[in-house]
């Protein structure tokens, strides 16, 4: 009989699991809190500095997806903890890093290790979970990300103003020993092992439903930071303070926990159906900042719905990818949860991008109209994902009829 309540055990390596998406998260998102201070120490522009942050995510998109493919037979549990044990020498060498080669180096193999960690945590909680109680343990390893930035990215800028940039990484290597232990507890000895070869994996990418899945967060995310990458000029425009523009981003931080939540409960039944009207929730929230900045309060509380909206479409695709490579190849499940942390940085790249040609095309407000289009886009691709779902639900029962009919 399958179970349908989490044990103490299935708390645990929840817990596990979050701290491990926590710290992997802080580590890929500090970056930008500290990017000035490392500019200033290794003598070299801001902008050369960014490079660092879009040479993490193009490396994180790109190396995934391969070494998941490449790494699928390899045992999970001794995989994670050589992984993690990685992650640990990385941020190490980060912290006596002296030039910008070696830091760029070391944070492009850090990338390819997160993103590997992240769909491997992603693949535990929804393989060693009851089945009803996926997507609540999906939304709480989501949830390290989310804590990430709310609580390790200000701590780790903190760090880095009081004692240098290295020191952030002393912290970060800290947290990846903590994950390390907790891991080598915690996680089961026993998980799924298959072997396919890459061929094998990567056919899963030749099904239309896949790649129509895959675009789904991918607009979903694109129409967030459409909007949000330009938060702060959007800020200033509505007056806000100067001193309070870092509160309200925590707000929004905070805010995005609750989000995380409700994604778990959206998750619990028929998500992609939910899904549709998500999306469609979200375009209208999105496009009426643009009436609703010009009062500071009103501009406020629909900021903090966006926040609310954000990430509501995680724990559901994530699941949906998942369950559509089980389908349709088996065999390329690590694939497959590898797919949803790609889109999300594919929609972020996206959506910067597509918002910044808007805003220096004119009207700073006119991110808001393209953030809700997007938005629009992505609930019809989910639409038309509910649609085939639905159809093939009623072919395979007409053949189980039939096949009784024949039986009889």
């Amino acid at each position: 009989m399958q179970a349908t309540e989490l044990s103490k055990r299935h708390w645990l390596l929840i817990l596990t699991l979050t701290l491990l998406t926590f710290v992997l998260g802080t580590s890929e998102f500090v970056i930008v809190g500290i990017l000035t201070d490392i500019s200033s120490s290794l003598h070299m522009t801001n902008a050369k500095a960014g490079t660092l942050v879009s040479a993490f995510a193009i490396t994180f998109a790109i190396a995934t997806p391969l070494v998941m493919s490449a790494t699928s037979h390899f045992p999970k549990r001794k995989w994670m903890l050589f992984l993690i044990g990685s992650f640990i020498i990385l941020n190490a060498l980060c912290v006596i890093s002296t030039s910008y080669i070696m830091l760029l180096a070391l944070r492009m193999l850090t990338a390819i290790v997160t993103g590997v960690l992240i769909s491997l945590a992603m693949i535990v909680a929804s393989e060693t979970m009851p089945i009803a109680k996926r997507g609540l343990a999906i939304s709480f390893v989501f949830g390290g990300f989310t804590l990430a930035n709310v609580i390790g990215v200000p701590i780790g800028t903190v760090v880095a103003e009081w004692y240098g940039w290295n020191a952030t990484f002393l912290l970060t290597t800290f947290l990846g020993g903590m994950a390390f232990l907790a891991s080598f507890f915690i996680l089961p000895k026993k998980l799924s092992q298959v072997r396919s070869s890459m061929r094998d994996q990567f056919s899963l990418l030749t099904h239309p439903r896949i790649l129509m899945a895959f675009f789904i967060p991918s607009l979903g995310f694109g129409a967030t930071y459409a909007v949000y990458t330009y938060l702060v000029p959007i800020l200033k425009g509505m007056e806000a303070p100067s001193s309070s523009i870092s509160l309200i981003l925590f707000g929004y931080g905070f805010i995005s926990i609750f989000s995380n939540i409700l994604a778990g409960k959206i998750a619990s039944y028929n998500p992609i159906g939910r899904l549709r009207f998500v999306f469609l929730v979200q375009a209208m929230v999105l496009i009426s900042l643009f009436w609703t900045t010009n009062n500071f309060m009103f501009g406020l509380i629909n900021i903090g719905l966006m926040s609310l909206m954000a990430i509501l479409l995680t724990t559901s695709t994530q699941l949906y990818l998942i369950d559509l490579a089980g389908i349709y190849q088996p065999k390329a499940t690590g694939l497959a949860a590898s797919l949803m942390p790609v889109a999300s940085n594919v929609g972020i790249a996206f959506g910067s991008a597509l918002g910044g040609i808007v805003y220096h095309q004119g009207n700073l407000l006119n991110v808001t109209w393209v953030g809700g289009l997007v938005a629009i886009c992505a609930s019809l691709l989910t639409f038309l994902s509910h649609h085939f779902d639905k159809k093939q639900k009623t072919l395979t029962k007409e053949q189980i009829n039939t096949k009784t009919r024949r039986a009889v």
